[in-house]
């Protein structure tokens, strides 16, 4: 991302904060849908597809059961997206030398420093958004007597479980993501609230060795010359492209990211491991094809995504905000 090369940093912070916000409110619900199509598992499917998803969801949960798990996300994907797009134009500018432009690998090199960055916000927002989004499926599988018993279901994670509305309790529906962090926190430590740390690395950091370097050379395309800025239809598109191609390459760690995070389990779902182990478990029982699961979902949630945050930076709503603010004033 170039389009300020000499932007300062909070406008990069505010401008990648605010595309977080927007794009999250925007595409949360294909979010949901991914979370609990990737952790079914074969011969226990809930849902038929993404579309189906949404219609049994709403159905049962109503409208606002399609954002649970937003909250966390909302308030945590402001720093964890400025810390993404504001990293790798950092790396990028040491990169370069004399203001030449970037090699394909020094591109791939800032990217992996960004996702390597990101990391940091991402697993713990990660964890506690997928205990609420999955709850769903779970209370599902509970109301489905063929798949399983309510008490076998409710012992899954004896510990948790009231988090994840699986507990007879109409109470357990209020539990919120500050309440599953503090019994994570309370039962295993810092580390609980990390778990899937590998697997997000394995996934984040592809993801930005791939989207960033590609977004820039399509936007490069759409430059009337070297010295001009793509018109804002030509970032927007560019990010959408570089988006989705990045995040259908890397779903197979997203996968395992989700079925390592996934602490509760419903109907004859084991638990992994590790990466390998769990890499292993669905290659064995459920083929290659699984790796896959949640593609479509995830392309359609990172292309808007990541086309928002270019849009963002190159309207300059960071720069726009400090400009009027009373320090800028005051300093002026």
């Amino acid at each position: 991302i170039l389009q300020q090369p000499m932007a300062i940093l909070p406008a990069k912070l505010i401008n990648g904060g605010i595309a977080g916000i927007v794009g999250v409110t925007c595409v949360f619900p294909i979010d949901l849908v991914k979370t609990r199509l990737q952790n079914q598992r074969q011969g226990h499917q809930i849902y038929k597809n993404m579309l189906d998803c949404l219609v049994k969801t709403v159905r049962s949960e109503g409208y606002f059961g399609m954002y649970r798990g937003a909250a966390v996300n909302l308030t945590l994907v402001t720093p964890e997206k400025a810390i993404k797009l504001a990293a790798n134009d950092f790396f990028r500018q040491h990169l370069s030398k004399n203001g030449k432009g970037l090699t394909v690998f020094k591109e791939m090199l800032a990217g992996c420093g960004a996702g390597i960055c990101q990391v940091v916000i991402t697993t713990p927002m990660e964890m506690l958004k997928i205990q609420l989004q999955d709850a769903g499926r779970l209370a599902a599988q509970q109301r489905m007597p063929a798949m399983m018993s309510p008490t076998k279901l409710a012992a899954t994670n004896t510990v948790l479980s009231r988090s994840y509305n699986v507990g007879p309790s109409p109470a357990a529906r209020a539990v919120s993501a500050t309440q599953i962090a503090r019994d994570l926190l309370h039962t295993q430590g810092i580390q609980g609230l990390y778990k899937g740390l590998g697997a997000t690395l394995m996934r984040d950091v592809p993801f930005s060795m791939v989207y960033f370097p590609l977004f820039a050379h399509l936007n490069r395309l759409g430059q009337p010359s070297r010295d001009e800025s793509a018109p804002f239809y030509w970032a927007f598109l560019s990010g959408c492209l570089a988006g989705s191609t990045a995040a259908v390459a890397v779903n197979p760690c997203d996968v395992v990211k989700t079925r390592l995070q996934s602490l509760s389990k419903g109907a004859n779902e084991e638990s992994y491991n590790g990466v390998v182990d769990c890499v292993s478990k669905i290659m064995r029982k459920e083929g290659p094809f699984a790796f896959l699961k949640g593609a479509g979902c995830r392309a359609l949630v990172i292309a808007p995504l990541f086309g928002i945050a270019q849009v963002m930076y190159f309207i300059g709503i960071g720069e726009f905000i400090l400009d009027q603010s009373p320090f800028n004033y005051l300093s002026a």
